[in-house]
């Protein structure tokens, strides 16, 4: 798909700079590999050794950059989201199709308006209700009652239990399960009792589920998603989590029962986040974090340790083991320091 440059310009909200408005760009490509006809950008300073060489026929890029760009640049204070905008217009994906594949099990009483696709071996309960645009992968299964927002997109072997409520514009990526029981149990004289999940699973729109990621169904009232929530893969979110609206998650997150995460909100890879409590609006929080409490102001946290070298790690840990003892002995110290200046001088 070639886009002028004066278009990219606009939907990217840059400025074109030193180069033909009417000049075609057919692809999105690194600095280092680009070519005649291609696009790139330069969001990071570590790639700026590769600008001055490039072969690309236009550089996004932020107003610091441009009198080093040897060719026509687009530019704009947020360089990356204007390469997101680019990509999405020049790469916008497989087209939509539409009907119902004939090795679909749609059931009698479901509702799939004539403009969705429903693709091979994908079953569609009696209840469900498919709205217009949304594309079902092949082996996706959408239970009773559940309903499917348009233009929203399920990757192969989507699972979506019942009742579930999905947005619009809505993409999940292969072999989630969204709506899946809660872990909720109760122990009686030894042994486990399964307590009925009873609540459901309610995502807004324009919200991205990565692959293999577990939307867990609520205990009474609903696991909510707000608009624009982003999950990479791998990712657990109990029953009763709330997550505010525009929202990043990446890959392998824990999040516990009825934790609450706030509005645009960035969580790093391989975090915990204990259940019943509560992270305000705009808080970062790195990879590999515990969050173990209530995060009531807005900020970065983090609690994991950065990997360095091995004997640098035995040194601290051997340390580290021998804390306690220290404190020990260092408040042992500080009383008897007090007790000698409480007895005058000379004591």
């Amino acid at each position: 798909m070639a886009v002028t440059l004066g278009e990219l310009a606009r939907v990217t909200g840059g400025e074109l700079y030193n180069g033909d408005p009417a000049s075609l760009i057919n692809a999105v490509a690194t600095l280092q590999h680009a070519g005649e006809g291609d696009i790139s950008f330069l969001a990071n300073k570590g790639y700026r050794k590769f600008l001055r060489d490039t072969r690309a026929s236009a550089v996004i890029l932020a107003p610091a950059e441009v009198k080093a760009c040897p060719t026509a640049a687009i530019v704009l204070d947020n360089p990356y989201a204007g390469y997101a905008r680019a990509a999405t217009l020049l790469a916008p994906g497989r087209p939509d199709r539409q009907g119902i594949h004939p090795q679909a099990c749609v059931e009698p009483g479901s509702r799939v308006d004539p403009a969705a696709w429903i693709g091979p071996h994908c079953c569609v309960e009696a209840g469900a209700v498919i709205h217009a645009g949304v594309q079902l992968a092949s082996g996706c299964h959408v239970d009773a009652g559940s309903v499917i927002g348009a233009f929203s997109r399920l990757g192969a072997n989507v699972v979506v239990c019942h009742d579930v409520r999905i947005g619009e514009r809505v993409t999940i990526a292969p072999g989630a399960v969204i709506g899946s029981d809660g872990f909720g149990l109760a122990k009686d004289q030894g042994k486990w009792l399964k307590v009925p999940q009873l609540g459901s699973v309610r995502i807004g729109n324009d919200v991205d589920i990565g692959a293999n990621t577990t939307i867990d169904r609520g205990a009474l009232e609903d696991t909510i998603l707000e608009e624009g929530v982003r999950l990479d893969n791998q990712i657990q979110v109990a029953h009763n989590v709330f997550i505010g609206a525009h929202t990043a998650i990446a890959g392998c997150v824990g999040i516990s029962g009825s934790a609450r995460i706030g509005r645009n909100c960035m969580i790093g890879g391989g975090a915990g986040i204990v259940g019943h409590l509560e992270i305000t609006d705009n808080v970062v929080v790195t990879g590999m974090t515990m969050v173990t409490k209530s995060i009531t102001e807005p900020g970065v946290y983090s609690s994991g340790v950065p990997a360095q070298d091995n004997d640098s790690w035995n040194r601290n840990y051997a340390r580290l083991r021998q804390l306690d003892k220290l404190a020990r002995k260092l408040h042992r110290l500080e009383r008897l320091l007090a007790e000698r200046r409480s007895q005058g001088p000379g004591s």
